[in-house]
Protein backbone atom coordinates (compact mmCIF):
# COMPACT_ATOMS: atom_id res chain seq x y z
CA UNK A 1 0.00 0.00 0.00
CA UNK A 2 1.18 3.23 -1.29
CA UNK A 3 1.86 6.27 1.52
CA UNK A 4 1.49 9.94 0.74
CA UNK A 5 4.57 11.12 1.55
CA UNK A 6 4.39 13.61 5.21
CA UNK A 7 3.67 17.45 4.58
CA UNK A 8 3.02 18.75 7.93
CA UNK A 9 4.63 18.01 11.61
CA UNK A 10 3.04 19.51 14.82
CA UNK A 11 4.61 19.53 17.81
CA UNK A 12 1.60 19.24 20.24
CA UNK A 13 1.31 18.45 24.15
CA UNK A 14 -0.55 15.40 24.20
CA UNK A 15 -1.57 14.92 28.62
CA UNK A 16 1.65 16.68 29.71
CA UNK A 17 3.95 14.27 26.97
CA UNK A 18 5.44 16.34 23.77
CA UNK A 19 4.06 14.20 20.31
CA UNK A 20 5.54 15.09 16.88
CA UNK A 21 2.21 14.07 14.47
CA UNK A 22 3.01 13.53 10.73
CA UNK A 23 0.23 14.24 8.25
CA UNK A 24 0.24 13.96 4.76
CA UNK A 25 -0.83 16.81 2.38
CA UNK A 26 -4.37 16.35 3.12
CA UNK A 27 -3.47 16.71 6.56
CA UNK A 28 -4.59 13.59 7.01
CA UNK A 29 -2.73 11.08 9.89
CA UNK A 30 0.30 9.00 8.84
CA UNK A 31 1.32 8.54 12.50
CA UNK A 32 2.91 10.14 16.14
CA UNK A 33 6.01 9.53 17.56
CA UNK A 34 7.77 11.10 20.61
CA UNK A 35 9.23 14.65 20.01
CA UNK A 36 12.12 14.29 21.46
CA UNK A 37 13.77 11.63 18.89
CA UNK A 38 16.96 12.46 16.65
CA UNK A 39 14.74 12.10 13.74
CA UNK A 40 11.97 14.74 14.70
CA UNK A 41 14.66 17.21 15.78
CA UNK A 42 16.86 16.40 12.79
CA UNK A 43 13.54 17.37 10.50
CA UNK A 44 12.72 20.52 12.01
CA UNK A 45 16.50 21.55 11.93
CA UNK A 46 16.62 25.12 10.71
CA UNK A 47 12.85 25.31 9.80
CA UNK A 48 10.29 27.92 11.35
CA UNK A 49 7.17 26.64 12.81
CA UNK A 50 4.04 28.51 12.29
CA UNK A 51 2.34 28.34 15.54
CA UNK A 52 -1.37 28.37 15.16
CA UNK A 53 -3.05 25.05 15.04
CA UNK A 54 -6.05 26.57 16.19
CA UNK A 55 -6.77 27.62 12.28
CA UNK A 56 -10.38 25.91 11.34
CA UNK A 57 -7.92 23.28 8.49
CA UNK A 58 -6.45 21.61 11.57
CA UNK A 59 -9.54 20.75 12.92
CA UNK A 60 -9.76 17.45 12.11
CA UNK A 61 -6.28 16.34 12.66
CA UNK A 62 -5.98 17.89 16.00
CA UNK A 63 -9.60 16.60 17.56
CA UNK A 64 -9.18 15.53 20.80
CA UNK A 65 -6.49 18.70 21.38
CA UNK A 66 -7.33 21.54 24.19
CA UNK A 67 -7.98 25.30 22.63
CA UNK A 68 -4.87 25.45 24.91
CA UNK A 69 -2.83 22.41 24.06
CA UNK A 70 -3.38 24.08 19.91
CA UNK A 71 -2.77 27.46 20.05
CA UNK A 72 0.44 26.23 21.52
CA UNK A 73 1.42 23.81 18.58
CA UNK A 74 3.91 24.43 16.49
CA UNK A 75 2.79 23.84 12.67
CA UNK A 76 5.94 22.54 10.53
CA UNK A 77 5.42 22.27 6.63
CA UNK A 78 7.69 20.21 5.26
CA UNK A 79 9.56 20.34 2.10
CA UNK A 80 8.37 16.59 -0.24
Amino acid sequence: MHREPVKFLILIDAGGAMVARLLDANRGHVMDIDASTEEVVATINGAVPIHNGTASEWDQALAGHSTIERAQAQVYTLPI
